[in-house]
């Protein structure tokens, strides 16, 4: 139990026991000014208005009903009602001491485990992945290594679009170039080129948009040489995501990929059960549902179309195979979409039917996390000087290449390797991060500048505060573990306090699935870190004191490394 949920135990029992209705919400919120206490419980004023009641009376009765003697130094009534809660400087050195003396930073597991899928990155294995890839992959990245952090069994998916028509198209070229294994590698080292080589034929040569067509019928039959040249594409596009993945750190492997292909068997039995329900209608030839919430602007129902007129299915009928799989074979209580705003429509429809269908029960979570676009500094999406689509790869190469050129500029003394592996975290970290910190369902100008630089709320910038307290450890030599920590200072307390208030940050990520307050609770850290720096010299401090922000010092790095890694982030000794 963190410190707002103790807060809220506490006040709530003590304003239900001062008269207020049950389940009142004692509404804890951390103070942004020191005068104000460390927390505030803002739910007298809505309890006292129901009650018909002076806030400032009800509030007086709250405090006679709180006992908050062993967490607390004082609580006082302030303004109309609002309580402000100082918290023990004996009772958090308590806490920071546990957290010290845990590998978890005592951060309580799930009260109520759940099976959580997390749908992110799905790229299409025609091309290779672009920036349009990026949130998608690290955002979902993130929730995945929070919730399994707390103890959520944590299900990776990703949804690769490898069917559909336009495979017909590039196995018709692949099945006209040399056939050994290691030319036609050759030739798929570049994706894009490759696909557009294959377009190009499609729309210009006699014949060949009609031989595409052929391999698409035979793909969806199951011919097997069709089959194994198909699967031999696939692996090489695959190879191409894993070494994106590998570079970003991102944890997805080849044993998540569930394909589009994947669900083939299941999509005639998705369209007869939806019969079977009562949901389907014919509307020009094609199967659609159509349900009365989703309503366009002329007030007439937008129908979710599952079966075209020519037999073909639909995204949408995929989808809803892969929510019956979902619950069903992997029994998932959440499952979360990683997928851009723009597809808000087609998913809520999914969702609905999915439910209205009993494809899966009603309780099941079903969220979208939908996130904006990243844009250039003309606030348009980012592109390429040309106008072209920016591959993934290229910028995540540029983005070290441009880290390396910092390193080498304000740390000249460092080894060429040992200049390419702080790039490499630097780089990649500071491209997360920009992202990460932003809310996700926001569009986000990408600023080369801004990412990269060491002050501001950035990765650099939290990575150099890590990387500082490691320069502190190797002066000071070893920490004395058993020595009693000491909140004498206010910036040692603030400091505290802020150490203990990550379980709250992630509780935050958790139910809405927003890396960013995790974000800038720890620029906040790092921020709090820098000023008891300042405020409260450690090496220069008799032993006692040195020992103590010593231990301060040590529970901040081990915050640090633990929240960025919670973001896919690395950590540096040294930069």
């Amino acid at each position: 139990m963190n410190i707002r949920q103790l807060l809220d135990h506490h006040v709530s029992k003590a304003l239900i026991a001062a008269g207020a209705p049950d389940k009142t919400p004692a509404v804890i919120k951390q103070s942004n000014r020191a005068e104000f206490g460390d927390y505030q419980a803002n739910g007298v004023m809505g309890a006292a208005k129901k009650l018909k009641i002076n806030p400032r009376e009800l509030a007086t009765k709250v405090l006679e009903n709180l006992d908050l003697s062993d967490i607390a130094e004082k609580v006082e009534i302030a303004g109309p009602g609002f309580l402000n809660i100082h918290l023990k400087s004996a009772w958090l050195a308590e806490q920071l001491e546990l957290a010290l003396n845990s590998d978890t930073l005592n951060i309580s597991p799930a009260t109520h485990p759940q099976t959580v899928v997390i749908d992110y990155s799905a790229p299409n294995l025609a091309k290779e992945m672009h920036v349009g890839h990026l949130r998608s992959t690290i955002i979902g990245d993130a929730l995945v290594r929070v919730l399994t952090f707390i103890g959520h069994k944590v299900i990776r998916q990703n949804h690769v679009g490898d069917w559909g028509t336009q495979f017909g198209m590039l196995l018709a070229h692949m099945n006209s170039l040399p056939s050994s294994g290691e030319a036609l590698s050759m030739q798929l080292s570049d994706l894009e080129g490759f696909y557009r080589t294959a377009k190009k034929r499609f729309d210009d040569e006699d014949g060949f948009a009609e031989t595409a067509r052929d391999y698409v019928v035979k793909l969806q039959a199951g011919d097997a040489e069709c089959h194994a040249l198909w699967q031999q594409f696939i692996d090489i596009s695959l190879q191409h995501c894993e070494d994106i993945y590998s570079r970003l750190n991102v944890l997805l492997t080849r044993d998540d990929v569930m394909p589009e292909s994947a669900y083939n068997h299941d999509l005639a039995n998705v369209i007869k059960d939806l019969d079977t329900a009562g949901l389907l209608t014919e509307d020009q030839g094609a199967q659609c549902v159509f349900l009365d919430e989703f309503k366009g602007k002329d007030d007439k129902i937008l129908p979710a179309i599952v079966q075209k007129s020519d037999g073909g299915y639909l995204y949408a009928t995929t989808d809803l195979a892969a929510l019956r799989y979902r619950h069903k074979e992997l029994h998932a209580n959440r499952v979360l979409y990683f997928v851009d705003a723009r597809q808000s429509l087609h998913l809520n429809q999914v969702f609905a039917i999915a439910k209205a269908a009993h494809f899966v029960p009603q309780e099941m979570q079903l969220e979208h996390m939908a996130f904006g676009t990243m844009m250039g500094k003309d606030g348009k999406p980012f592109k390429t000087r040309d106008g072209g689509t920016v591959k993934l790869i290229d910028l995540l190469k540029e983005a070290e290449q441009r880290a390396f050129d910092l390193v080498s500029e304000k740390n000249p003394d460092l080894s060429e390797d040992e200049r390419k592996k702080v790039a490499h975290t630097v780089g990649i970290g500071a491209v997360k991060y920009a992202d990460l910190s932003k809310n996700r369902s926001s569009d986000y100008i990408f600023n080369w500048d801004t990412m990269l630089s060491f002050e501001g709320n950035t990765a650099p910038y939290l990575q150099y505060a890590y990387a500082r307290i490691q320069s502190i450890f190797r002066k000071a030599g070893k920490i004395d573990d058993t020595a009693t920590l000491h909140l004498n200072e206010a910036a040692e307390k603030q400091l505290a306090t802020k150490l203990l208030q990550l379980s709250e940050a992630i509780e935050l990520v958790v139910k809405d699935g927003t890396p960013n307050i995790l974000c800038n609770y720890l620029f906040e850290l790092a921020g709090n870190f820098m000023s008891f720096y300042e405020a409260c010299p450690i090496l220069k401090a008799d032993d006692e004191i040195k020992n103590s922000r010593l231990k301060l010092a040590k529970l901040t790095a081990q915050t640090l490394d633990t929240g960025l890694g919670l973001l896919g982030i690395e950590t540096l000794d040294q930069m």
